[in-house]
Order: structure tokens, then C-alpha cells, then sequence
């Protein structure tokens, strides 16, 4: 699978990026839709969670970065964000929200 997108840069010249994908597909299952259909599954993984902890938990800006802890933290919201679907929450600022305002349900949720 190859992609190409050309972008026009204010100085008026031209930037080509080629992006290259590899597939276990033969030739007969590697159709443009069953492609775009496994492409576009993949970004529904980076939408659903990274830019959920991107943008609710704003990682970006996470200055825990010793040992192990930036990997602890990362499995805390993706824990936090499991939950808070599993509850019904469509929007994981929601749930925070809800929670924040109501410590002991937190904690009764979690059995403490």
C-alpha cells in the first residue's frame, strides 16, 4: 500500500511525503476497501484512547518520567477510561467530573 499527499509550502515550493504499508494480505484480499476499512481501524484505536489521555488526562504536559512511573501512569487512565465506558460515560470529562464531585462513590465503586 502506498500513500502519497503533496503540500504547497508558503515559500511556493512543493514537499511529496510517500507513506508505505506493509500487509500479510494477498493481492485478491488487499482491496482499496478492505485497506481503508484496516486503516482507518487503527485510527479508531489512537481516537478512542491516546486522544482521550491526550486530551482529558492532557498527558502531553505528564512530567512523571522516573523509572517506571510514566508506564503506571498511563495504565491508571487507561483503567480510569475502561471504567468510566464500562459505567456508561460517553465522555470521559463526564465521568471525571462526576467522580470528582462524589469521592465516596469512587471509592464505593472500588470497593474501599
Amino acid at each position: 500500500m502506498i500513500e502519497r499527499r503533496t503540500e504547497y509550502l508558503r515559500s511556493g515550493r512543493q514537499r511529496t511525503e510517500t507513506a508505505y504499508g506493509l500487509s500479510s494480505l494477498s493481492a485478491q484480499q488487499a482491496t482499496p476497501d478492505r485497506l481503508l476499512e484496516l486503516n482507518r481501524g487503527h485510527w479508531e484505536i489512537e481516537n478512542r484512547v491516546h486522544y482521550v489521555r491526550d486530551v482529558s488526562f492532557d498527558e502531553d504536559r505528564c512530567r512523571i518520567r522516573t523509572g517506571s512511573a510514566a508506564r503506571v501512569m498511563a495504565t491508571i487512565r487507561n483503567l480510569v477510561i475502561s471504567i468510566f465506558r464500562l459505567l456508561g460515560f460517553q465522555y470521559i470529562p463526564e465521568g471525571v467530573r462526576h467522580f470528582a464531585m462524589r469521592l465516596d462513590l469512587a471509592l464505593q465503586l472500588l470497593g474501599i
